[in-house]
């Protein structure tokens, strides 16, 4: 009798042991600051919520990541410190990350798993270091901007953009692209070159370049005319002068609910609403529709940004949990869909500047699924 007593009370040991390892796996979630990147921010205060912080690690980089590498690499070596951490995400790819991932590979941890979210660093680099990498498809979105537009009655499309950003090879890629759509669904593309932000006139002069410029377009070309730009800056004048003037705006260069949106439209966000992008699209709705902007309006349902936290930390759970395989793309893509809505998902395979194609196996590139404010409210 006491030896069958010890082996329920050792099976009972044995049991609760695991369940205790198992509750303890951590996630690492490194973000930007608010200052830098508020959505990404919030993306991981909703995960502490969502799991509790006693499973989700939320540190952020400094704000001059730029110039301090070494803090971020300090950051990523004090997560794997943590015997229970056993996933590690980073909700931007920015300079010195491959360094921190090389570091704590030389700790030992071969426990840990990666999750690179929109790397900054060479694709290939990061794709070597990391377990999974997720960003948004910039040369799909040169289609799918361009037929949102045509769906919400664009027969005009402007594109603004300087020099700065056509030296960058997926921008550059994605404008001819967009291009090339128009000419096959019969639109017309105007390109416009507009004054950099960072030159001599600054965001101000690039600011009422666009609100005078769109007001011009608009005499031009008419009211079924959609209007993009490359830069974050632009933004909030854009929507500001395309409700005075008319116009079209399928999509902000960064698809998010949070960005310009709430500034051009003056909605305060309270605090206990940060994260909630129910709230705020319903927000956004209600005040185009008031605005005479129904069906003119549009962006992402979830932020790219959010949708690649929410997933990504879905996922490093379910690896501490022993649930999934160290890259499973699959189940990835499946975890993102959860968060994101109907998305187009591909795995990396894109021509670079010599015309050779990439294709990395682990690198999800995907377009998130789109709202059009106040649409059927005309």
């Amino acid at each position: 009798m006491k030896q069958a007593l010890r082996v329920v009370v050792s099976v009972m040991l044995i049991l609760l042991a695991a369940s205790v390892s198992m509750a303890a796996s951590k996630v690492g979630i490194i973000t930007m600051t608010t200052a830098q990147g508020e959505e990404d921010y919030r993306a991981a205060e909703v995960m502490q919520k969502e799991y509790g912080k006693d499973r989700i690690v939320h540190s952020t980089y400094p704000d001059k990541f730029t110039e301090e590498q070494e803090t971020t690499i300090q950051q990523i070596v004090s997560f794997a410190a943590d015997k229970d951490m056993k996933a590690i995400i980073f909700t931007q790819g920015l300079p010195g990350v491959a360094s921190a991932i090389t570091k704590v590979k030389e700790m030992g941890r071969e426990d840990i798993i990666f999750i690179n979210c929109m790397p900054h660093e060479d694709p290939q680099v990061s794709a070597e270091l990391a377990d999974v990498l997720v960003e948004t498809d910039n040369v799909a979105r040169g289609r799918t901007i361009v037929q949102l537009a045509q769906k919400m009655g664009a027969k005009t499309f402007v594109h603004y953009s300087f020099p700065r950003h056509m030296s960058v090879f997926m921008l550059a890629k994605r404008r001819d692209v967009m291009e090339d759509e128009c000419k096959k669904i019969g639109m017309e593309f105007v390109f416009i070159n507009a004054p950099d932000p960072t030159g001599d006139a600054g965001i101000p002069g690039a600011q009422q370049f666009i609100l005078e410029d769109q007001a011009r377009q608009i005499a031009k070309y008419g009211k079924d005319t959609a209007f993009f730009s490359t830069n974050c800056a632009m933004q909030e004048p854009l929507i500001k002068s395309i409700l005075k003037n008319g116009g079209i705006y399928p999509e902000q260069c960064d698809p998010s609910p949070y960005h310009a949106l709430p500034g051009a439209l003056g909605i305060s966000i309270p605090s206990d609403k940060a994260g909630d992008t129910g709230y705020i699209i319903a927000e956004i709705d209600k005040k185009i529709v008031a605005e005479g902007g129904a069906g003119r309006f549009a962006t992402w349902k979830v932020p790219a940004i959010m949708s690649m936290v929410f997933a990504a930390t879905d996922y490093g759970i379910l690896y501490g949990d022993g649930k999934i395989d160290r890259t499973d793309m699959k189940k990835f893509e499946e975890l993102l869909r959860k968060r994101a809505g109907n998305v187009q998902a591909a795995i990396y395979d894109v021509a670079g500047q010599d015309g050779k194609k990439v294709k990395l196996d682990n690198f999800l590139l995907f377009v998130g699924e789109s709202v059009i404010f106040g649409e059927g409210k005309k």
